[in-house]
């Protein structure tokens, strides 16, 4: 028996709650960038009196969340090839460029340009 990709349900994702969110990361990469932004998010609360930072952190990250229950391989191999990108940069060497353009890709996948 293999198992097959699951659609992203009601059920599968996680509530709209910094618990939950924070609970739903599947990579050590979107928890401490989770924490870090949440601190930044709740300091300008503090600083404006303002939730509206804090709702659209919330927002934000609820998607990301929503991202790691359907494709927590997904959001690990992203991560990994951002690092890799970055080990380039930091070395200095150009990031492999595949034969086609954004445009290209873009406009494969429906978005009108």
């Amino acid at each position: 028996m293999t198992a097959q990709p699951q659609e992203l349900t009601p059920q599968a994702a996680p509530d709209k709650n910094l618990r939950a969110i924070r609970g739903a990361l599947v990579t050590p990469q979107d928890r401490e960038g989770f924490d870090e932004g949440l601190r930044l998010a709740l300091a300008e609360v503090r600083a404006s009196l303002d939730l509206t930072k804090l709702n659209d952190f919330v927002h934000t990250w609820w998607l990301i969340a929503c991202d790691s229950a359907k494709d927590p391989a997904g959001r690990r191999q992203m991560h990994e090839r951002v690092a890799d990108a970055q080990a380039l940069a930091t070395r200095g060497e150009a990031l492999p460029r595949g034969d086609k353009s954004w445009r290209e890709l873009l406009s494969e996948r429906g978005v009108a340009l």
